[in-house]
C-alpha cells in the first residue's frame, strides 16, 4: 500500500514554484500548507493529522450554512444531513471528506475532480474540479462546477483557508474592502444586514484586529479594476499577505477560530473564506447559483506575500 493512502488525509500532492511550496491532499482537495521562503502563509496542519473547523478545505455545493437542513428548490421540498448539530444547521457542504483524484498534474499545479452523486436531500449530479497554481503572482486557485444531471441543481461554492502574517490575530493589521456585512442569529444564520461603518467590523481602512471575535460574512465588495477585491494581512515585521477574490465570489466570510475545538489552534491564523453565496442562500435565493443541465460555475481566488 502507498504510504500516503494510510494519512488521514490521503495522498499529498507537493507543489513547488522558487521559494513557494504547498501541498494540496486527496481528502476534500484540501490546501494543507503554503509556504514562501519557508515561512507559513497559511496556518494548515500536519500530514499526519486532519483538518479541524475547516481548515483549508472546499466548501460545496454550499458554502457556510444551511438552516435546520432545509430548503425548497423548483417546487420540491429537500432535508440535507445536520453536520452542525448543536446548531442544528448543514454545514459547508458535501465533499469537505470526499475523496478527489487527481485529473492533471506538474511540478507547479495540480486539478483534483470529485463528483456529487444524486443522495437524499442533494439529488442532483455535479462534477467538481479544484486546479491549484504556485506562479510569479503566488497561489491561485480556481474551483469550477458541471452539471451533468437530466435537471437544474441548486449550487454555491466556497473555501476555507486560515491565513497568518506570522502572527496572531489579535495583533495582526487587517484591510477588508467589504461596505456591509450580515447579522446573524445564535446558530450563524442571517437576520439581515448593515453598513459597516462606524461599526467594530469596519476595516476599509487597515487597524489591528485585536480582541475582536470574528465569525462575519461581508458583502458590498469593492474591487479593482481587474475586478478583484483584495484582503490584506498585515503582521510581524511588516510581513503582509493579500487574498484576492474574483468576480464571481459575492460574500467574504472572516473567522478568527475562537470556538475551535483545540484551544491552542484559536485566533493563530484568521480564516478567510471566498464565496459565491452568503450563508443560507439555499434558503434565500440570495445569488444562489441554479446550474441548469450543461451549466457551468467558476469561482477563482489566489493568494500572495505582498
Amino acid at each position: 500500500m502507498n504510504e500516503s493512502t494510510s494519512l488521514p488525509t490521503g495522498v499529498q500532492h507537493e507543489l513547488t514554484h522558487g521559494d513557494q511550496t504547498a501541498v494540496v491532499t486527496e481528502a476534500g482537495a484540501t490546501l494543507r500548507s503554503y509556504d514562501v521562503a519557508g515561512r507559513p502563509v497559511v496556518d494548515g496542519f500536519p500530514a499526519d493529522r486532519h483538518p479541524d473547523g475547516g481548515r483549508g478545505q472546499v466548501l460545496a455545493p454550499w458554502p457556510n450554512r444551511v438552516r435546520t437542513g432545509r430548503y425548497r428548490f423548483d417546487g420540491e421540498d429537500y432535508q440535507l444531513g445536520l453536520t452542525e448539530v448543536p446548531a442544528r444547521n448543514a454545514i459547508h457542504g458535501l465533499v469537505r471528506w470526499a475523496g478527489w483524484a487527481a485529473a492533471q498534474r506538474g511540478e507547479e499545479w495540480v486539478a483534483l475532480t470529485t463528483t456529487v452523486w444524486p443522495q437524499s436531500g442533494y439529488p442532483f449530479l455535479v462534477r467538481l474540479r479544484a486546479t491549484y497554481h504556485l506562479g510569479e503572482a503566488g497561489l491561485t486557485v480556481r474551483l469550477q462546477a458541471r452539471n451533468d444531471g437530466d435537471r437544474s441543481a441548486p449550487y454555491g461554492v466556497g473555501q476555507h483557508p486560515y491565513v497568518t502574517a506570522g502572527v496572531r490575530v489579535d495583533d495582526s493589521v487587517l484591510t477588508v474592502p467589504a461596505m456591509q456585512r450580515l447579522l446573524v442569529d445564535d446558530r450563524g444564520n442571517p437576520v439581515g444586514s448593515e453598513a459597516v461603518a462606524g461599526t467594530t467590523y469596519d476595516f476599509r481602512a487597515p487597524r489591528a484586529i485585536g480582541d475582536l471575535v470574528l465569525d462575519t460574512a461581508y458583502t458590498g465588495l469593492e474591487r479593482g479594476s481587474d475586478g478583484r477585491a483584495t484582503v490584506r494581512l498585515e503582521g510581524e515585521g511588516g510581513r503582509v499577505v493579500e487574498v484576492w477574490l474574483g468576480g464571481s465570489a459575492t460574500h467574504l466570510q472572516l473567522f478568527s477560530g475562537d470556538t475551535l475545538p483545540d484551544p491552542a489552534r484559536r485566533r493563530q491564523g484568521l480564516a478567510i473564506e471566498p464565496m459565491s453565496c452568503p450563508p443560507g442562500a439555499f434558503t434565500s435565493g440570495t445569488d444562489l447559483v441554479v446550474l441548469a443541465p450543461g451549466d457551468e460555475h467558476e469561482l477563482d481566488w489566489g493568494m500572495h506575500v505582498a
